[in-house]
């Protein structure tokens, strides 16, 4: 079974457009990696959880922020390594500067045994749509498509 994921995007209303936030991977392998790394908020959930109630648990736990009603269904898409991506869209404006993640512990350098933590997210920004589709993940990306296409109709 693939394993399952559920995230959710904040956008906000800006005079050059919509704008959405996302949020870069933290740890010693992401560091000086850009393009196509960075994400919506997300996380892996569990079959017997509801996806949603998953999407706004990580986007909390991610950037320290939490999310408004109404949300936006945007589906799901299968990035490369199978992994299942189910996500939502919201609006919102939050300061990217003040996130606060939650972390993880990594033995670093490897094989060292000293063990680090980590920030899940390192840091995250506002994009535009065409500069979002650049920085996010590539499988990511229907999500910026699906989300234009329903906020002009809102």
């Amino acid at each position: 079974m693939a394993r399952m994921s559920a995230g959710l995007v904040a956008f906000r209303r800006t005079p050059g457009g919509i704008e959405v936030l996302l949020v870069h991977p933290g740890g010693p392998f992401w560091t000086r990696r850009d393009r196509g790394v960075w994400s919506i908020p997300k996380g892996e959930y569990e079959a017997r959880e509801d996806p949603l109630s998953a999407a706004v648990r990580e986007f909390g736990e991610e950037t320290g922020f939490a999310p408004r009603e109404p949300f936006l269904e945007l589906g799901q898409t299968r990035q490369s390594g199978g992994k299942v991506v189910t996500a939502w869209a919201f609006e919102g404006d939050y300061d990217a500067a003040a996130i606060r993640s939650n972390t993880f512990s990594l033995e670093y350098p490897p094989r060292s045994g000293r063990f680090r933590q980590f920030p899940e997210v390192d840091r995250a920004a506002w994009f535009t749509l065409q500069a979002a589709a650049e920085k996010i993940v590539g499988a990511q990306a229907v999500f910026l498509a699906r989300l234009a296409a329903q906020a002009r109709a809102c």
